[in-house]
């Protein structure tokens, strides 16, 4: 699929990176978005308890909690019937 990612696809895209622990700006880096974007993007999935916010020393870590398995999988179920294809990260 081309052009614009859709906010699903984001989540996905978050939730996924984060499996392991992630700075902000990793995820901002990695996901290519802006901190405004990302921080609402974030908010969104901890307030579904998708991921958690921990503070490791002066960092704060962002990990995809257990409750987000059943989105990963269901996101890629409907991805793949409609693309005929796993979503993947854009570079």
């Amino acid at each position: 699929m081309e052009g614009r990612r859709t906010q699903y696809e984001i989540y996905w895209e978050i939730l996924s990176f984060c499996k392991m622990p992630k700075p902000i700006t990793q995820i901002i880096q990695r996901c290519d978005l802006n901190s405004k974007t990302v921080q609402d993007h974030v908010g969104f999935l901890e307030s579904k308890g998708y991921i958690s916010r921990t503070v490791e020393g002066e960092r704060t870590m962002f990990l995809t909690m257990p409750a987000a398995r059943e989105f990963l999988n269901l996101f890629m179920r409907i991805y793949l019937e409609l693309y005929n294809n796993s979503p993947e990260f854009k570079l």
